[in-house]
């Protein structure tokens, strides 16, 4: 059994509020989060792939053509992970390999017509459930809501690929 050990104190300055509203956050992320995970798993399985292979097809489809150590840390895998749902896709007929124009030992992986076209359906049907979902909020809340999920992916994002820095948000931001 470890020692319980006890948070240091807030330094001096600090907003007294910010570990009640860090918890809160964090509960109300983790419910979102959860919600959205199972969304997802359901939504997209119907279409025949799993949720990861989901979102390597969306790296691809978005950003064109990747190396499998680019897919891998676009998707936090490690590369045999991230070949494993190479293969998957690739039997799906989703995504080829292709070989990499200026480095022998690499090869690329884009996605086909099929692949896209999945994608644009998996895409549509999510973004169905977000109008939904979004409807009954004003435009100024739905825009602000989505910019301050932009920016804290942006800085949890910097965090955890260990930058000091996040980069700044847009000069329009509120956030």
């Amino acid at each position: 059994m470890q020692p319980h050990r006890q948070r240091p104190p807030a330094p001096v300055g600090r907003d007294p509020g910010l570990e009640r509203d860090a918890v809160a956050f964090h509960e109300a992320l983790a419910d979102l989060v959860r919600v959205y995970q199972f969304r997802d798993r359901m939504s997209i399985s119907w279409h025949g792939i799993s949720v990861t292979q989901c979102y390597a097809l969306e790296a691809l489809v978005d950003r064109g053509a990747l190396t499998m150590n680019e897919l891998a840390g676009l998707l936090w895998l490690d590369k045999s992970t991230a070949s494993r749902v190479a293969d998957g896709l690739e039997a799906a007929g989703l995504v080829r390999r292709t070989p990499h124009p200026t480095d022998g030992r690499s090869i690329l992986l884009e996605p086909t017509r099929t692949g896209r076209g999945l994608h644009q359906r998996i895409v549509t049907d999510l973004i169905a459930g977000e109008k939904a979902l979004l409807e009954d909020f004003a435009p100024e809340v739905r825009q602000a809501a989505t910019r301050l999920i932009a920016r804290l992916a942006r800085v949890a994002t910097a965090r955890a690929r260990g930058q000091a820095d996040c980069p700044p948000a847009h000069p329009d931001s509120s956030f």
